[in-house]
């Protein structure tokens, strides 16, 4: 799966109380969007890492998404 980044995305995940908490400017979240598109289209199974070492800012938590069905 290819994913495709919006120039200058910023992604954050923190955990605050056991919530988790998604930050992101535009450009983050129509990468994510398209993200979550590639990743429905996919086998159940099928998922993505994120984590501060290869899309998330730094000091987030890591952040997999994973098709089911």
């Amino acid at each position: 799966m290819t994913l495709i980044w919006e120039p200058d995305a910023t992604i954050c995940v923190t955990l605050e109380n056991g919530t988790v908490i998604l930050s992101a400017n535009e450009a983050g979240l129509v990468s994510l969007s398209r993200h979550l598109l590639s990743l429905a289209k996919e086998t159940a199974g099928s998922h993505l890492h994120l984590d501060d070492s290869n899309a998330l800012e730094d000091g987030s938590a890591e952040l997999i998404l994973e098709k089911t069905e």
